[in-house]
């Protein structure tokens, strides 16, 4: 029989925990419930072990930490991860399981922005940055993901034992994204229902602070896994600076047969040279990568 973990990432979430835990016990009776506490002051530790969870703790703050040590140390064969915020209902976590365990996918993301999430969300700015977020990636990957940031996934074991997390914080539902459809991972979207905190029970995430390391995560993988485009696209517009110098310089010449202003052709000649050296290094990078993602290819055919 095949095991099924649900992972529950907390921190002060003693108003929903409970809750939480017992709605996806009896929507998932067979599995294992886990609750990673993350330094919580309140009785969120008390409340999930009523529940009948399975309470473990991770002393470095963040979220991309406590996903981090959930998946090096939970051993299942399919990973249903949630929010211990209760926003989001436990009736589609079977349909999520059997698409690992029975259809092969090997991460299924829970989308929130097809559904309810624009109404129920009384938060502007986290609207918009969703939006952003999922705009970004879709252009720079040239796909069609339909929320990035939805912490309502199902992963299969290979996706989770190979992930190298990097990141600490709230930005890990992007790298986790990234990640997927850079390896090329099977990816399933399921349009899922979604509700506001209750009240009383207040977000954890930090609308600039956190969206900026988003962004920040997105460029930097981009950089990462698509050396090439990203070298390219800096490539470009070192050379077109450099033309838009030199031009200038060069109708001065035709006009009096002389080169008048010196430091701008140096200057057009280094934007220039640059360009170069941009492009040939995205090249290399990208002979790099080619051959890393042949190893990661190796790595989930001797994994299976």
């Amino acid at each position: 029989m095949n095991s099924i973990a649900v992972l529950i990432p907390c921190f002060n979430e003693e108003k929903t925990i409970g809750k939480v835990v017992t709605d996806f016990k009896e929507a998932l009776p067979d599995a294992k419930i886990y609750v990673y506490d993350n330094n919580s002051t309140d009785r969120t530790v008390e409340f999930a072990k009523e529940a009948g969870a399975v309470v473990c703790h991770e002393y470095r703050q963040g979220k991309g930490n406590v996903i981090r040590s959930m998946f090096r140390q939970i051993d299942a064969d399919c990973y249903l991860m949630i929010d211990g915020d209760d926003t989001y209902p436990a009736k589609h976590a079977a349909e999520m399981v059997d698409l690992v365990l029975g259809k092969g996918v090997d991460m299924v993301i829970g989308d929130r922005l097809s559904s309810t999430y624009f109404e129920e969300n009384k938060r502007p700015f986290h609207n918009f940055g969703n939006k952003l977020v999922r705009g970004l990636i879709n252009f720079i990957w040239k796909t069609d993901v339909k929320d990035v940031m939805t912490g309502y996934r199902a992963f299969s074991k290979p996706f989770v034992k190979l992930f190298p997390i990097m990141s600490s914080g709230f930005e890990i539902e992007t790298e986790m994204t990234i990640h997927a459809l850079d390896k090329r991972f099977f990816l399933k979207e399921i349009e899922i229902d979604y509700r506001d905190r209750p009240e009383g029970s207040f977000s954890k995430l930090n609308t600039r602070k956190d969206g900026f390391k988003v962004i920040k995560t997105i460029f930097n993988l981009f950089r990462e896994y698509a050396p090439l485009r990203f070298f390219s696209w800096v490539a470009v517009f070192f050379l077109i600076f450099g033309i838009a110098l030199f031009i200038p310089v060069f109708a001065a010449y035709l006009e009096t047969g002389l080169v008048l202003r010196f430091p701008t052709l140096i200057v057009s000649g280094f934007f220039v040279i640059s360009s170069l050296l941009c492009f040939f290094a995205g090249l290399i990078l990208d002979n790099m990568i080619r051959n890393e993602r042949k190893s990661y290819e190796l790595k989930l055919s001797n994994f299976n």
